[in-house]
């Protein structure tokens, strides 16, 4: 892209925003005596902090200062914090204890400003001045350009800002420097008392500016590192006081920079990876809190085991890896847990207990546009308060978990477009019997108890029906039915067995030509079944006289009547065969002698085996 292009598109619409703030409004008689601000570029959260060295020139105590935004940062404005500090400017961030801040509407203010005021702990009179450290915080206001890219160029991004600061006080004197994250420049506004040194563009001293003062300047740089967002991440923090406080976190990530166009090459990326995925992110770092422990990472799919764990006593550093690189536009969705040691986070003040942990996530430089901070206490916790050092929304809900009566009480925060300075303490307070603690032990072994006592009764008493009912007698009778029934069901089994004797020594005479064997194997098969006849007399009756057999007796004789038959027709076939072969006949004068016979006997054994499976299910 031209720089050419670029002023030409951007510059008409930032003189007109420059009009727009004319000098029309005076605060009061306070005055910048200095300010100094630096702009931090060199990630996606934007942090500018300034030094503003106010005096009062009027005759009356003031008691609040004002800061000013134009609209489109205002509506990006992530975190800001206001401290007294000692105004030396250069890399000095707000540590101490921030100042009331709260949005205000004055009369006279130019229209597309958004203003704050920060209340002084103590007036500021005639002729005092004081040193004011402000941070403010901005996500998504950096504007990719161009807005897509392919796979192997590189992240250019634009900055709008003015280089004079925007006030509604007078600025004696004031400077500017941008930190960014490389050397490379694509283009900036080039205007008067602006300088580049290496990484850092500065722009001023600015002497006798007036009020509401705006110098627009553009600033188009290369930034790859990972414009990391979590659209929603729900953390769950629950409470256990036998001794640890699980954590709980599910993040669902986008890449928010320049959106990846065109093919994804896997091998070109793997063979160059910072030469053909610059713009990606391969990992990203969660710093947890020190002793953290049984950590784990995973996604819908399962536990990923591309990351690294590793601390000390003072941190622990989990480093992780989705399944791919993450390019711009792209999605992906993955869970952490960890435990902490309760005795570090859960305290003791004035008969209550609370909770004192960190609020937003723990990964490095990661922009949340809305989280969910779930606190989950022990059952039976009641008197529950929250203290947040920053607006959030709250409500309660209940949770069932395994051994719970009533649910455990959970206090749910939420929060939107939140920075890692927002990563400060949180308490939770409640009220807690410790005696609530013995419920579910006393729930286990309860249970434990009442399942061995009603084993011992169990096995102890006699639950069976009276002997002498008639409902008992029935159900004698039809188990010695089922009995004589099987009984049966073995004995046509061996009947089966002896005619596939038969049909084998057929099976033999015909391949060696013994008659004698096969008439001794008959003798022996006619003397089995006439044993097994006399066998089946007695059940047979048995079932004839029982009222019980009545749904099955039908079957079991017509299972006798078929077996009858079945042996018939096996035995004529077994004489002729055997006459045929004394007689010296051709082997297919005797297949035509017992062709009538083999049929016969076919659809006999299948209707017999019918039977038998038929009584089986009965």
């Amino acid at each position: 892209m031209k720089r050419g292009i670029m002023r030409s598109n951007l510059f008409p619409l930032l003189f007109a925003f420059a009009f727009l703030f004319s000098p029309v409004f005076s605060a009061s008689d306070l005055i910048l005596a200095k300010v100094d601000r630096r702009i931090d570029l060199t990630s996606q959260i934007v942090r500018i902090t300034t030094s503003l060295k106010v005096e009062n020139t009027g005759s009356d105590v003031v008691s609040e200062i004002l800061l000013s935004f134009p609209e489109n940062q205002a509506k990006h404005l992530a975190y800001l914090k206001a401290t007294l500090g000692e105004g030396k400017g250069k890399a000095k961030t707000s540590s101490g204890v921030g100042l009331p801040v709260k949005a205000v509407q004055p009369n006279d203010v130019p229209p597309g400003l958004t203003i704050y005021s920060v209340s002084l702990p103590k007036g500021l009179g005639k002729g005092h001045s004081l040193t004011l450290d402000v941070l403010a915080v901005f996500t998504h206001i950096l504007q990719p350009f161009p807005e897509k890219i392919n796979q192997g160029d590189i992240q250019l991004l634009l900055f709008q800002e003015s280089a004079q600061y925007l006030s509604p006080y007078a600025v004696k004197a004031q400077s500017l420097t941008l930190k960014l994250p490389e050397a490379r420049i694509e283009s900036y506004s080039k205007l008067e008392n602006a300088k580049l040194q290496g990484s850092e563009l500065k722009y001023g001293p600015y002497e006798n500016i007036p009020p509401f003062s705006y110098l627009p300047i553009v600033i188009h740089y290369e930034n790859n590192l990972p414009f990391a967002v979590a659209k929603e991440l729900v953390r769950e923090i629950e409470i256990s006081h036998w001794g640890n406080v699980q954590i709980t976190e599910h993040y669902e990530i986008i890449h928010a920079g320049a959106q990846s166009k065109g093919e994804f090459s896997r091998l070109d990326y793997q063979t160059r990876p910072y030469l053909r995925g610059a713009s990606a992110f391969r990992r990203l770092v969660a710093k947890l809190p020190p002793r953290a422990h049984s950590v784990y990472y995973r996604d819908e799919i399962g536990n990923i085991s591309t990351s690294s764990l590793w601390g000390d006593s003072r941190k622990t550093e989990l480093e992780i890896e989705p399944r791919y690189p993450m390019f711009g536009g792209w999605k992906t969705a993955f869970t952490i847990g960890y435990g902490l040691p309760l005795q570090d986070f859960l305290f003791g003040l004035d008969g209550k207990r609370f909770l004192n942990i960190s609020f937003g996530a723990p990964i490095y430089e990661l922009v949340i546009d809305t989280i969910f901070v779930k606190v989950v206490l022990p059952e039976g916790s009641k008197d529950i308060s929250v203290s947040v050092p920053f607006p959030v929304k709250e409500w309660q809900e209940r949770k069932i978990s395994h051994l719970d009566i009533v649910g455990r009480p959970v206090v749910v925060l939420e929060k939107n477009n939140v920075v890692p300075e927002h990563n400060e303490h949180f308490q939770v307070y409640y009220k807690f019997n410790s005696l609530s603690m013995l419920t579910e032990p006393f729930m286990l072994i309860s249970g434990f108890f009442f399942l061995f006592v009603a084993c011992i009764v169990y096995s102890r008493a006699d639950i069976s029906i009276s002997k002498s009912s008639a409902s008992y007698l029935a159900k004698l009778q039809w188990d010695e039915v089922q009995a004589t029934t099987q009984l049966i069901h073995g004995i046509i089994s061996r009947c089966l067995t002896a005619h596939d004797k038969l049909e084998t020594s057929l099976h033999d005479l015909s391949r060696t030509g013994d008659v004698q064997a096969c008439k001794a194997t008959r003798k022996s098969v006619d003397s089995s079944l006439k044993d097994l006849s006399k066998e089946l007399k007695q059940p047979l009756s048995f079932l004839q006289s029982c009222p019980q057999a009545a749904q099955i007796l039908p079957k079991v004789e017509e299972l006798f009547t078929k077996e009858r038959e079945l042996q018939e027709k096996l035995v004529l076939k077994h004489t002729t065969v055997v006459d045929g072969y004394e007689k010296k006949l051709g082997g297919r004068e005797i297949e035509n002698r017992i062709a009538s016979y083999q049929q016969k006997i076919t659809a006999l054994r299948r209707e017999v085996d019918d039977l038998l499976d038929l009584i089986d299910e009965i």
